[in-house]
């Protein structure tokens, strides 16, 4: 039997698997049990009760965390050079057009959030099999195709993020660092659940959360009581 570390001591003294415990409990606790050199990613999975192969099940949205991921996001925006001024301004990484298209096509994929313009769709629309599997493709419904490309960047670096619900019905998101205070990550963990609340589905029946973990980066997943949050 192998030997337990000095950290999983600690760790199994100050929690319970079985527990579920609310979303107020679990953002102090994470920060307890996380014990990486780094600053890590806290997260949350979310099982809900739906069939992601139905259209009229499928849960995708958008939440504005109030304090941020704590991450750096590096924004890519495909616009006409009369946007590029207006995107840099904003805080985008790069903005340009067919060069950054050409550079996709040739694997370059050094950016986090791609941002685009309804009429340049035609040309990033081919860009979909490179973009699509890795979640980066523009998408009216996540405010990633618009023509107000200057506030699409600053509400992306401000702490929006979405979300979609994936084959098995989880939803896995980052909601900040555990460097983050208990009540900001507390915070931030309440609007993303909040949010997918919200869209739930009409066709779907019976529970529609089935289960909600929050962890950092190597820490256990902490069980949250679905009844905790306010929706």
């Amino acid at each position: 039997m192998p030997r337990l570390t000095k950290n999983r001591k600690l760790v199994e003294k100050k929690f319970d698997l079985e527990k579920s415990y609310s979303v107020q409990e679990a953002a102090k606790m994470v920060k307890e049990l996380t014990f990486t050199k780094f600053d890590s990613s806290v997260d949350l999975n979310v099982r809900l009760g739906v069939d992601p192969r139905k259209a009229n099940q499928m849960v995708r949205g958008i939440a504005t965390l109030p304090h941020g991921t704590g991450k750096k996001v590096r924004v890519l925006v495909l616009c006409t050079p009369d946007k590029e001024a207006e995107a840099k301004e904003a805080g985008a990484d790069y903005a340009g057009l067919d060069e950054y298209i050409q550079k996709i096509e040739q694997g370059w994929l050094e950016m986090d959030v791609v941002i685009t313009m309804p009429s340049v769709m035609a040309k990033v629309g081919k860009l979909g099999k490179i973009l699509g599997p890795r979640n980066l493709m523009p998408n009216p419904k996540t405010g990633t195709v618009t023509t107000e490309v200057g506030k699409a960047v600053k509400d992306v670096k401000g702490g929006k993020i979405d979300f979609k619900v994936d084959k098995a019905g989880i939803i896995a998101t980052s909601i900040g660092k555990s460097s983050f205070d208990a009540n900001k990550i507390y915070e931030n963990a309440n609007e993303v659940l909040t949010t997918i609340a919200k869209l739930k589905p009409a066709s779907a029946k019976g529970a529609y959360f089935k289960s909600i973990t929050m962890s950092s980066t190597m820490s256990p997943g902490i069980k949250i009581d679905t009844k905790s949050f306010q929706h």
